[in-house]
């Protein structure tokens, strides 16, 4: 009798050390209660947790990545779109994420969700696609706010797609194109604006020099002289005879 009463208290030892012994890999942590209330954090590696006593909660702190599922936004400009993102968050002080929250995750997803569709509300469609650097920074920084009270560190925050109907992409379609058009117009004007005023700078230039007039025009026959057509019919200016005309009547005076 002795033998076995002894027998059953090393089991019961032995089956208390037992499940009293946690081990905790690197990146976890115990968050310890004793007799319903906090006593510490314990980990990483052994620790011992008395049964019946104290109890452990478990807190993982590698980073979590969680897709945000996708929102109907509707944009200052009243553009309806359909939004989603993802979220990259870790969990800085097991102590917080465990007795101010219920459950992380689920509170994270759901902050995430009314963020994304509160800050993409506030701005325009072009700026959703034009601005996500800005639009993601902002978002993150009203979750990090938000969070920090759970003891999460909100690290990024992506929108990965802003859909469209196809109707608002032909609309989309037919602006970009509209507005290469108007580019292209007011270049063309611009060019036209710089060759007037070149033009406008050589006339002014020919006619203060006659001498660079005549040039010209014997450059523009050599030109033409070089054309295979068979006839050409070019008008000889008076301003180009005018000086043979003067010598010639200064030799009949002689």
């Amino acid at each position: 009798m002795f033998e076995q009463l002894t027998t059953f208290v090393i089991g019961f030892i032995v089956l208390f050390l037992f499940s009293s012994i946690k081990i905790l890999k690197e990146y976890e942590r115990g968050v310890i209660f004793l007799l319903g209330r906090f006593q510490k954090v314990k980990g990483p590696g052994i620790i011992i947790v008395i049964p019946g006593i104290q109890q452990m909660v478990k807190r993982d702190l590698r980073v979590i990545v969680m897709d945000v599922p996708t929102q109907d936004v509707i944009s200052k400009d009243n553009v309806s779109v359909k939004v989603n993102a993802v979220v990259y968050f870790r969990i800085v002080d097991p102590e917080k994420a465990v007795i101010q929250v219920e459950n992380v995750i689920e509170a994270t997803s759901q902050l995430a969700q009314t963020t994304l569709r509160s800050v993409l509300g506030q701005h325009e469609l072009d700026e959703m696609l034009s601005e996500r650097d800005k639009l993601n920074a902002d978002i993150q920084v009203i979750l990090d706010r938000h969070t920090d009270i759970w003891g999460i560190k909100v690290s990024n925050v992506e929108i990965k797609h802003v859909d469209l109907d196809e109707s608002m992409i032909r609309a989309i379609a037919r602006q970009a194109e509209a507005e290469r058009s108007r580019r292209a117009k007011v270049i063309h004007a611009e060019g036209e604006l710089q060759a007037s005023q070149h033009l406008l700078q050589a006339a002014a230039t020919l006619s203060a020099q006659p001498q660079a007039m005549q040039l010209r025009y014997l450059q523009t026959l050599t030109e033409i002289s070089t054309d295979k057509t068979n006839t050409v019919i070019f008008p000889l200016p008076i301003d180009l005879l005018a000086p043979l005309l003067g010598k010639a009547r200064g030799e009949r005076g002689d």
